[in-house]
């Protein structure tokens, strides 16, 4: 075998060894994804969203809602979604001692950042990795085109099951009685 042709392999180990510098490490079948801080408005989605899903969440009481939070789901997926929705039965049983989750959430939703490795990232590379650990549901934003494309669990795979728009409702069969106006997570 000749050793520089062969795939370095990154773990969770390794994570702790980069400087915390503003930027995202993730790791995703023991590849390592950096990125930079993200945009005022990629940021600004992933706030009113949070509100949104907050506020159903403390009239429901059916989970929480947290932004970039650590999901550990084996030592070589290693990821930071940029949203998070869980419920309080799966919160419960998934926290680790450092307050990673170390379980899939009902739903994550990740905002394009501009760039076609980021957008490769996002709709290839974590599309695969939440459809293989079980997550129901994945909304990708993309704050420039101002759409939410959903993605449900049909059986074992996450499917595109529509592309929401500034006049359209966001809700989910996930979140009974959820429902938010697309243009208001963009405004």
């Amino acid at each position: 075998m000749n050793p520089t042709t062969e795939r370095v392999r990154w773990t969770t180990a390794d994570l702790e060894l980069f400087p915390d510098n503003g930027n995202r490490y993730e790791i995703v079948d023991g590849e390592l994804f950096v990125t930079r801080t993200p945009h005022w408005k990629h940021q600004k989605f992933c706030t009113k969203i949070s509100k949104e899903l907050d506020l159903w969440s403390e009239q429901t009481g059916l989970g929480e809602t947290t932004s970039g939070v650590g999901v550990i789901f084996s030592d070589a997926d290693n990821v930071i979604p940029d949203v998070v929705w869980i419920s309080k039965e799966r919160l419960a049983a998934g926290l680790d001692d450092a307050g990673h989750l170390t379980v899939a959430p009902e739903l994550v939703i990740e905002v394009l950042s501009p760039g076609e490795i980021n957008e490769r990232t996002d709709k290839e590379v974590k599309l695969k990795l939440y459809s293989y650990q079980g997550v129901r549901e994945y909304w990708i934003a993309n704050w420039q085109l101002q759409q939410i494309q959903v993605y449900r669990r049909e059986q074992a795979m996450l499917v595109l099951v529509g592309t929401l728009f500034a006049g359209d409702e966001l809700s989910s069969p996930l979140l009974p009685g959820f429902s938010c106006p697309v243009v208001r997570l963009f405004s």
